[in-house]
């Protein structure tokens, strides 16, 4: 764990570092999300703890694989809809707003980091905010089709043309948007500073981008709970609540100036 003498002495320097860059970029996992009450998928009680997830490919080919993924998003459809943003949010969303951040590049589906009020967010992952039909590309909001899942529909069918419904989530074995990764990827080699916060950093390609920011010569920041695989590659390393940190970082850049 981060003891409070590095602690501060690693937020001091994390502060000027904000003052002093022009391209810094935020990239975020299920870590920022979970103080605003949604579960990592991976930690115990998470989804993935109880249950295998249903690959795309499954998912496409059979009915039962698809009334699986349906029961397995109920569980965790409540806490995304019940959620609200954290200070964690906010504090990017603020960082955006003074143009301390050029963008945020997240890996998390629950669009907090957009109702918290950032702008340029790179989802990585897609959304489970908007159910989309996969024939015709119709959509509808999450809560819409979740309702008609708790009233017994247990796999949802597109109301216009019969096809097949699915979250705008990337699942596992299904293609990543190429033009978010695409532009996800240059701004980590563009920027001059790479904040990596509340990511494993264990999910590739999204893992991938940290270590591209560093190569190309950006400072490279990662704030977890946990250690991740790339720790060593980094100039920082906090261990420590990721709202707190962020709020501490804020009142350092106020204080300074």
């Amino acid at each position: 764990m981060t003891t409070p003498d590095d602690f501060n002495g690693a937020i001091d320097t994390l502060a000027q570092w904000l003052r002093e860059a022009e391209h810094a970029v935020a990239f975020t996992g299920a870590g920022i999300s979970t103080e605003s009450g949604i579960p990592d998928f991976r930690s115990p009680g998470g989804v993935w703890s109880k249950n295998a997830p249903v690959l795309f490919q499954n998912f496409l080919a059979d009915p039962a694989e698809r009334r699986r993924f349906w029961r397995m998003r109920t569980e965790s459809m409540k806490s995304m809809l019940d959620a609200q943003p954290n200070a964690g949010h906010a504090a990017l969303a603020r960082l955006e707003d003074e143009g301390r951040i050029v963008a945020l590049i997240t890996q998390n589906i629950d669009e907090l980091h957009q109702r918290a009020g950032s702008r340029r967010v790179l989802e990585l992952h897609g959304t489970a905010m908007i159910v989309s039909c996969l024939s015709c590309d119709k959509r509808w909001p999450a809560a819409a089709i979740q309702d008609r899942v708790t009233a017994g529909d247990e796999e949802p069918a597109c109301d216009e043309c019969s096809g097949i419904l699915k979250s705008m989530t990337v699942s596992f074995g299904q293609p990543m948007p190429q033009d978010v990764m695409r532009d996800a990827t240059a701004l980590a080699q563009d920027c001059d500073l790479f904040l990596a916060i509340g990511s494993s950093l264990v999910v590739h390609p999204a893992a991938s981008l940290p270590a591209i920011a560093r190569t190309c010569g950006a400072r490279l920041v990662i704030v977890n709970r946990d250690p991740t695989p790339l720790d060593d590659m980094a100039h920082i390393v906090i261990r420590a609540p990721i709202g707190e940190t962020l709020r501490q970082i804020e009142r350092r850049m106020v204080t300074a100036e």
